[in-house]
């Protein structure tokens, strides 16, 4: 990054921040800011679990409470313990809130509407994909990449969600019973690490990374959710994983794919991997791909 590219994201953040009103106390001529506003939305027809919300909107949790006392005492919504765990609390629109968040629906089209207006069609097509690549691209650096135990319950989710796609890409059908899983023991420290990527708190990806001893390190099970491709996520875990093994004192770093598995295939020769002789017996494998890395310098 240098000195321009920060003054042009400062730049756009201020341009965007008055474009849109978030400066004002009544957003969009309501009686309440933004960031009641946006709750309102957020929470939705079927209300929401308190803790998600936190999540998906990145707020301290002592002012998201300020928040929901607000739109509680304006009648817009409830808080309720859930009936199946009472440390569990969910928000859900009042009758009032339901009508004041279609108002605020009806005047969010009313200003996307009015930044469009003033420009010719060509105009528009380019903000609106430059706005649809500054959302993808500010999606993917709201992903965080987290170690975890394998047997956590996002890290069994993504394994699950990765299987039952591997059951229906490949043309033999996929039995985890018949491949070359790790021993969950294989994938926590000190003989390996497990990544799990969230995105608003939601499991999107996984990637396992075996750190024998006395063998290469290898990568096992990454896998990104259909809905979360095209961030660099892919990309980003073999980068993690990568440091990772050569922080360790690994020096070659290792995985298999199927031949089902182009896009993958291209990904690893793209990053500098080279195909090799099977290491293993791996029964779904069809190529092998191995990397040297660079030891890190000791600061």
């Amino acid at each position: 990054m240098d000195a321009a590219q920060i003054e042009q994201v400062r730049r756009f953040n201020r341009t965007v921040t008055e474009r849109v009103g978030v400066l004002h106390d009544h957003y969009l001529g309501c009686d309440r800011p933004i960031g009641e506003a946006r709750l309102l939305w957020e929470i939705g027809e079927q209300g929401q679990d308190v803790r998600r919300l936190r999540e998906r909107l990145g707020l301290d949790s002592g002012y998201l409470s300020r928040l929901l006392r607000a739109l509680e005492t304006s009648g817009l919504v409830t808080v309720e313990p859930h009936p199946g765990d009472r440390r569990v609390r969910t928000v859900r629109l009042t009758e009032a809130g339901r009508a004041e968040r279609a108002v605020l629906d009806g005047r969010s089209d009313e200003l996307a509407g009015s930044l469009l207006e003033p420009l010719n069609t060509e105009q528009r097509t380019r903000l609106v994909a430059a706005m649809a690549e500054v959302d993808r691209l500010l999606t993917a650096v709201t992903v965080t990449l987290d170690t975890v135990d394998p047997d956590h319950p996002d890290a069994e989710h993504c394994l699950r969600s990765y299987f039952t796609e591997l059951q229906e890409r490949f043309s033999t059908g996929f039995d985890p019973a018949r491949s070359l899983l790790p021993d969950a023991s294989e994938l926590r420290p000190p003989h390996g690490l497990f990544l799990v990527a969230r995105l608003h708190g939601n499991p999107i990806g996984c990637a396992g990374l075996k750190l024998p001893p006395t063998a290469p390190a290898e990568i096992k099970r990454m896998w990104v959710a259909p809905q979360a491709r095209r961030l660099g996520l892919a990309r980003r875990f073999l980068a993690e994983l990568e440091k990772e093994a050569a922080h360790h004192g690994h020096k070659v770093l290792r995985l298999d794919t199927n031949k089902a598995l182009t896009a993958a295939i291209s990904l690893y020769h793209s990053v500098g991997f080279r195909e090799v002789p099977a290491f293993n017996n791996e029964p779904y494998a069809h190529h092998w791909f191995e990397k040297r890395l660079t030891t890190p310098r000791s600061s």
